[in-house]
């Protein structure tokens, strides 16, 4: 059953009803708003219904915001829509209950016979680019001024608990969930197993695998090179690596193109890294040859196209800008000063105590449902890298954001966004699953970390942010 989502997509029929009550339905046109958000929220209409998945998968590189597209890449995106698509089938919009420069609320019927509410954020300035779209199941068509059964804090704290009790029974969640108010965490809990070969239980203080969650980190230590002159955004990347094994990428691609994943560079997954004993993969250094050499895949700043290779890039122009190894540089600059104590680069032959083990269903280029699970440990490096890959507890991550929100990082650009538009981070792979979002507006951070396939916990959290938009205010003590 599906609640909530942040992602992209496309379709549009021409006709629906914008009016109704139960047991009755008044048919009228429907029309999108004639703005360049309102187009977009058509688009994405489209995209979604359309058969061809290549439509989605193109309008969601096309138009979300490069930001967007670093935090949660595309095909992360499709897993989670597809199997939003199998719930839903295709959508029939019938009224556009809220339209602004910066938001649009859309109502939908299902081809299912449910109804859906999908709520667009945009850039506020133009050209209006795609932040992201929720969805929220409704439990039937609501009337035309009926707003959604708020929710106090307490209901919603129950719901959750009940929602990850049940999923866990069913062996469909393992994991950990942390919902903070502000810096206070006002729901917490650790269920299913770090390791199913020993039946140790996940704990609060479990170390998961973040994937591509630490991109994000990445871009923090770029800022923050960048606020003290050791490196120019616009310069290119043979600046800082004058032997980068690709001399037409070292001339043109720069380091702003990297974070956005315009520069053409492509993804060191393939069969290269299939046929790499993962021993051999610890330092960034040992990325460079499953992909640097390949020419550039498109002219750099023609499109966007998600690039673990660039992130790999830009963490050897870290450790070449400051003379530290990427790990040491992070774990000094970030995690040191947000307090962040259990997290790291792990080496997956160095033992450990208190991090979960991954379980995978996803081998050999299938999904075996009903099968055991496998041990994810040949899917992956010996150690991660600057595009993902390391761990940390949700406690050391709901620090990260508030470091971020005390300026505390030398960041200003990740610490107002987190403070003004919030934020929502995913990682994801095999036996791996990682969600992070903040509520600029309530002020709630959420944290879903996970040992299992995706998009289990991307599946949570869009169920806790439908329940979220839910939210009464507290009530004002009495005068």
């Amino acid at each position: 059953m599906i609640k909530t989502i942040i992602l992209i997509g496309s379709v549009c029929l021409a006709m629906g009803l914008s009016g109704w009550s139960d047991g009755q339905q008044t048919a009228a046109p429907f029309a999108y708003p004639e703005t360049e958000t309102g187009r977009r929220v058509a688009g994405y209409v489209r995209a979604f219904n359309d058969p061809s998945e290549g439509a989605l998968r193109a309008f969601l590189t096309d138009n979300l915001t490069p930001a967007a597209l670093a935090q949660l890449p595309v095909e992360n995106r499709l897993d989670t829509l597809r199997r939003i698509k199998g719930d839903t089938g295709t959508l029939e919009p019938v009224r556009v209950r809220t339209a602004g420069a910066a938001a649009i609320t859309l109502t939908a019927r299902t081809t299912k016979g449910g109804w859906l509410e999908l709520a667009f954020a945009f850039e506020p300035e133009p050209p209006h680019r795609l932040l992201g779209v929720r969805f929220n199941l409704q439990d039937g068509p609501p009337g035309p001024d009926e707003p959604e059964t708020p929710i106090t804090e307490a209901e919603l704290v129950g719901k959750l608990d009940q929602l990850l009790v049940t999923r866990t029974s069913r062996d469909e969640f393992s994991g950990v969930v942390l919902l903070a108010r502000g810096a206070t965490p006002v729901f917490q809990k650790a269920l299913g197993l770090a390791s199913r070969e020993y039946n140790v239980p996940n704990r609060l203080d479990t170390r998961f695998n973040l994937g591509s969650i630490n991109k994000y980190i990445t871009q923090i230590a770029i800022e923050q090179l960048a606020g003290m002159g050791k490196l120019q955004l616009d310069a290119p990347i043979g600046t800082y690596l004058p032997d980068y094994p690709n001399p037409d990428a070292a001339a043109k691609v720069t380091v702003r193109h990297l974070l956005d994943m315009t520069g053409g560079i492509g993804d060191f997954f393939g069969e290269r890294y299939a046929a790499t004993a993962k021993d051999r993969i610890r330092d960034l250094s040992d990325y460079l040859p499953l992909f640097a050499a390949e020419p550039l895949r498109f002219e750099p700043g023609a499109r966007r196209e998600y690039s673990n290779g660039g992130y790999v890039v830009l963490g050897l122009i870290i450790e070449k800008v400051t003379g530290q190894s990427y790990f040491d540089y992070v774990r000094e600059h970030i995690y040191e000063p947000a307090g962040m104590s259990d997290s790291g680069h792990l080496e997956t032959d160095i033992p450990v105590p208190n991090v979960a083990s991954g379980y995978t269903r996803r081998w050999d280029g299938g999904e075996h449902s009903g099968e055991p699970r496998r041990n994810n440990v040949y899917t992956r490096p010996c150690r991660g890298s600057s595009a993902g890959g390391g761990y940390a507890t949700a406690g050391d991550l709901l620090k990260l954001v508030e470091a971020l929100k005390a300026g505390r990082l030398g960041a200003p650009e990740r610490s107002r966004q987190i403070t003004e538009a919030g934020i929502g981070i995913a990682g994801g792979a095999p036996g791996i699953n990682a969600m992070v979002e903040v509520d600029a507006g309530q002020g709630y951070t959420l944290v879903v970390l996970s040992n299992d396939d995706p998009p289990v916990a991307m599946d949570v959290a869009r169920q806790v942010r439908g329940w979220l938009s839910r939210l009464a205010p507290p009530a004002r003590p009495a005068s």
